[in-house]
């Protein structure tokens, strides 16, 4: 996103191909389909019923904001579910012609938001970690094992 950034400047906001049934989960972008990985924003929509929009990239937690928006935060109302709302703010930005990018990562991401997703990324974490992967793997496989899986996990520095 840093380098992103020092491409055209402005506000950016990271963004991730999110499943249809997941978007009115996440802010979503309102932008031009693009092949590159930074994209202007026409506009965001914070948390859309499903089939209001045509976008599936999602605003997923990562900004390099101007100090404008944390004063548009300032000023703003009460907005949807009776928050106050990050993307209103950056919506500000984009209606005082403000440039505003959605800048799309790939990779693993993890959504720590959920019960389930902060444990796959404690996980996922725990696997990475070569002090610790091999315990942990033996802790999954024999607790996997006991729900009747049969697993057998690899990492670069042990075998289960």
């Amino acid at each position: 996103m840093v380098e992103a950034f020092e491409e055209p400047g402005g506000n950016i906001v990271a963004a991730l191909q999110v499943p249809a049934e997941h978007i009115s989960h996440y802010g979503i972008l309102n932008c031009e389909h693009s092949l590159s990985s930074l994209m202007p924003l026409k506009g965001l929509a914070e948390k859309p019923s499903v089939g209001t929009v045509r976008s599936k990239l999602a605003v997923i937690g990562r900004y390099i904001l101007s100090p404008k928006v944390l004063e548009n935060l300032d000023a703003l109302r009460v907005g949807r579910d009776c928050e106050v709302q990050l993307t209103d703010a950056i919506m500000d930005e984009i209606l005082a012609g403000c440039e505003v990018y959605g800048c799309r990562l790939e990779g693993q991401r993890f959504d720590c938001g959920s019960k389930s997703g902060l444990l796959q990324a404690t996980v996922a974490f725990g696997l990475a970690c070569a002090d610790i992967c091999a315990d942990l793997q033996v802790y999954l496989a024999r607790t996997l094992t006991k729900i009747g899986c049969r697993v057998r996990l690899e990492c670069a520095s042990c075998l289960v």
